[in-house]
């Protein structure tokens, strides 16, 4: 059945077929999904041209959801000069379908999926090269990363991903509790999305639900340099599904799925702190919402979602000052 007719979110793993045995394999596939925001493509293009390992080596495409802003195919071309891919949805099929695409497209050992508005930094190909050198027993691996904004300036400090080179150590229970890791940070063996099938079942956290089912069957190598650059921006499906409790829902039906694939002994104390971690992150964001945008329906849902996660001192201290701020017109960006 063609994709253009599937439903945007399926409920079970899409399945994965292996290459046709009449298709060459090559070591390198990155696939660049995308949909708009094509101010930064070009960054994203060079930042994977510049560490281009050559065609026979590297598979290097662009797989369009039939954007309606600016011509993709153009850039591509302007960029790529004929070194790129470039492939556009029949219909716009929605990121986790387009997700599926870049996969199945893919005819690499190793399928770097970088979002069309994040970029990676010199040395990213070689470091991940290497891990899989390294330590062949791993299904994916990572390097360390860091948001930014639209300018490419340094956003927030992120935790670190591990504490040294090599295999993750406790890494199905740490990645099941919080999102550690952005999408340009990893890379996965086309064998193991054959293994475990393609993103389903939420749009928001689809990346989050991956990591933890790679982890649950396979160890995840880890290289301790910042490579990979996340784009934080406003036209991302993250920040616009605030409002509408898109991004709640779809962490709340994560969370509770990567607690349950857990170990049952480790259960309980993944759920309590993934809880703990995510009120926090909801009690700060219903902050930050309410200064950028001093939307009071869209702050009072995120603060209300904090303590649906769990309600604790910090969440509902956050709560109330909230409220506050909303009846005095309190709109400071640094208040």
């Amino acid at each position: 059945m063609p994709i253009s007719n599937l439903v945007r979110i399926p409920s079970t793993p899409p399945v994965i077929l292996p290459l046709p045995s009449d298709t060459k394999p090559i070591q390198w596939s990155v696939m660049i999904p995308v949909y708009n925001g094509l101010a930064y493509l070009a960054q994203t293009l060079l930042s994977v041209l510049s560490q281009d390992f050559g065609p026979d080596l590297m598979q290097i495409e662009v797989v369009d959801d039939c954007s309606t802003e600016g011509d993709v195919a153009e850039i591509v071309e302007m960029v790529g000069k004929g070194r790129v891919g470039y492939y556009k949805q029949p219909v716009n099929v929605g990121n986790i379908r387009n997700f599926e695409t870049c996969i199945n497209r893919s005819r690499g050992e190793y399928i770097h999926i970088l979002h069309g508005d994040d970029y990676v930094k010199p040395g990213f190909y070689n470091a991940i090269t290497q891990l899989f050198i390294d330590f062949p027993e791993a299904g994916a691996a990572c390097t360390d990363w860091r948001a930014v904004n639209d300018h490419g300036n340094f956003i927030w400090s992120n935790e670190p991903v591990g504490d040294e080179r090599g295999i993750l150590k406790n890494w199905h229970q740490r990645i099941a509790i919080r999102q550690y890791l952005e999408p340009p940070a990893k890379v996965v063996k086309r064998s193991v999305y054959e293994d475990l099938g393609s993103f389903y079942l939420v749009s928001c956290a689809e990346d989050w639900l991956m990591w933890n089912r790679i982890a649950a069957k396979y160890p995840v190598a880890y290289h301790p340099e910042v490579l990979a650059k996340y784009r934080n921006h406003e036209q991302n499906i993250t920040s616009a599904s605030f409002k509408n409790r898109k991004n709640f829902l779809d962490i709340y039906k994560t969370m509770l799925y990567n607690i349950a694939h857990l170990p049952e002994h480790l259960r309980a104390a993944s759920e309590k702190a993934s809880r703990k971690n995510f009120s926090f992150y909801f009690a700060n964001l219903a902050h930050q919402q309410w200064h950028a945008n001093h939307d009071k329906e869209e702050a009072l849902i995120v603060a209300k979602d904090a303590l649906t996660f769990q309600v604790n001192t910090y969440s509902v201290k956050q709560y109330l000052k909230l409220l506050f701020k909303i009846a005095i017109g309190y709109k400071s960006k640094t208040g």
